[in-house]
């Protein structure tokens, strides 16, 4: 049940989180002899064969929030559904329908876009046809302008976000020689971002480097994201506190905006620990009885049939990830799903399990490589690793390939940092503290912007990107006009080396003292004082009111 509830309330945060916001770079400030070939994530919404929109995250995410769509049926349905699921769980400990219901209900949001039991379309779904036929007319053409020089959005990969990234590898493999043969060029940059990463990462393990110049991602996934990984292998936890930052950063970036009082009363309920009460006693009574069916159900019923999406799952948590989508080895549904599974396991032997050979692969091939990690955005509170530093999908640690970092809580301590110091590695320390970079694969071409979320592609990156995908030689932290560690300003568009006194744009407050106090004095005070904040709004309004 708080599998359910903590996931059903987290959705709409999480679709709204998936919705890219982009700011254009300028082509004649960036330039290049060579193509570049962007790929990015989930953005495109699909279509059926008639041309009708199947699917988008935004469509969705209306749906469930009731905003510009009538959302009545659905829950009615729901409720309709799943209530006389849950007492009959509850008097008889049979949770079968429940599972079953759920699978049914919330399909219905997805039932056009989930793929079968071997991981294909169903039913000739896929990209809007102007997509395709745009992407098919630039493939065959050289965009080159009349400067001499390649833009650096002249040729933007389209593919089918849900599909297996080896299988969509083949397809950008095409892509690529057609460009080559097209420009008349030798090689190509690559500029990746989000779910690209997986396809590019899996056409590096098909087919090499031969044709590319430099590689360059933003949002890696590679490595696993925490917000796809952790929820569907019971690596699941709610942080009372976790749910307010998210709320906060939602509100900053635009997304929505609460009423005070709303979130004075989820804070309040935070700082007294009722909210975690409810919490621990429906866990302690409902947890270990639903979390696998839920799991298996909600799974299957929304992401998991798509094997790009399984692609981000990290490495330690794949096994477990099976394990709770499908059952144990030789269940039903490990013998329905049995073609889904193999294209997973094949992605797992050939790119998963091998992902520092294959940045090494990149390298000794003669292609530039570079990384950037966003962070500064708190990751949706169903996630055990929800304290991590991250970019609301993936902590830095994975998006980075290896970055050292501390929690939201805490920054490195004085001892390590002494110690890396001591090593001759203290450039590799951020100014705010929170990040060692000298624990990347690749520490020296690896970038990191605080205050740019997932989502959020600005044109200080799509620089940084496309000048290391296309350069002559390898370009490094030190061949820019910023430093390995930079502050993206949002709302001037604005970047800057990152400070000790510019390094604090966190849109919420993670103070240990007050959300996680140690003695019973200090949580005593924090709940107090929390509770006067709330009276107080409570007593304005029924003042207003009267």
């Amino acid at each position: 049940m708080k599998r359910f509830i903590s996931t059903f309330l987290s959705v709409v945060l999480i679709f709204s989180l998936m919705m890219p916001a982009f700011s254009w770079v300028d082509a004649n400030e960036t330039k290049s002899q060579i193509p570049v070939i962007r790929i990015s994530g989930d953005g495109e919404p699909l279509y059926d064969s008639e041309g009708n929109k199947i699917f988008h995250y935004r469509d969705v995410a209306n749906l469930v929030s009731g905003n510009g769509a009538d959302n009545s049926e659905l829950l009615k349905s729901m409720a309709e559904s799943l209530l006389p699921a849950i007492a009959k769980g509850m008097a008889t400990n049979n949770w079968d329908d429940l599972y079953a219901g759920l699978e049914t209900e919330i399909s219905k949001l997805f039932a056009n876009s989930l793929l079968d039991e071997n991981g294909n379309v169903p039913n000739n779904s896929g990209l809007a046809q102007n997509r395709i036929d745009e992407m098919e007319r630039k493939r065959h053409n050289s965009q080159k302008g009349d400067k001499g020089y390649f833009a650096w959005n002249d040729y933007w990969f389209r593919y089918d976000w849900r599909l297996d990234p080896m299988e969509i590898a083949d397809d950008f493999n095409s892509y690529i020689k057609d460009i080559k043969k097209s420009t008349g060029c030798e090689k190509v940059g690559i500029m990746a971002t989000c779910l690209g990463t997986n396809v590019v990462m899996a056409y590096v393990a098909k087919y090499g480097v031969e044709d590319i110049q430099g590689i360059a991602m933003d949002g890696s996934v590679v490595g696993g994201a925490e917000i796809l990984s952790e929820v569907v292998c019971a690596k699941f936890d709610v942080d009372p506190a976790a749910l307010m930052r998210v709320l906060c950063d939602v509100e900053a970036l635009g997304l929505f905006s609460l009423d005070e009082f709303i979130t004075e009363t989820i804070d309040m309920l935070v700082q007294t620990g009722l909210l975690e009460g409810v919490i621990s006693t429906t866990e302690n009574i409902f947890y270990d009885k639903l979390v696998k069916g839920v799991t298996s159900a909600l799974a299957l019923s929304t992401f998991y049939t798509w094997p790009n999406y399984w692609a981000c799952v990290s490495p330690e948590d794949y096994e477990s990830a099976k394990y709770y989508v499908f059952g144990e080895e030789g269940s039903e549904k490990r013998i329905k799903y049995a073609g889904l599974i193999e294209k997973l396991d094949n992605y797992d032997k050939e790119v998963r399990k091998k992902i520092p050979e294959l940045i090494q692969k990149i390298k000794d091939g003669g292609a530039n490589f570079g990384v950037i990690s966003k962070y500064g955005f708190q990751i949706i509170p169903i996630c055990a690793n929800s304290d991590a530093v991250s970019d609301q999908f993936a902590s830095v640690k994975r998006s980075s390939f290896g970055a050292t970092t501390s929690s939201v809580y805490e920054t490195l301590s004085d001892e390590y940092i002494a110690q890396r110091v001591a090593e001759g590695k203290g450039r590799y320390i951020s100014p705010d503290k929170l990040i060692d970079a000298s624990t990347c694969i690749c520490p020296d071409t690896t970038w990191f912007i605080k205050g740019s979320s997932h989502s959020n592609w600005n044109s200080y990156e799509l620089k940084i990107l496309y000048d290391v995908s296309t350069a002559d030689r390898q370009l490094t932290v030190d061949d820019f006009p910023y430093s390995q560690f930079m502050v993206y300003n949002t709302e001037a568009d604005t970047l800057a080396p990152m400070t000790e006194e510019n390094c604090n744009t966190e849109n919420w407050d993670a103070d240990p003292d007050v959300y996680r106090p140690e003695s019973f004095f200090d949580k005593l005070r924090v709940a107090i004082k929390s509770f006067v904040r709330w009276l107080g709004l409570l007593l304005e309004l029924i003042a207003e009111s009267i």
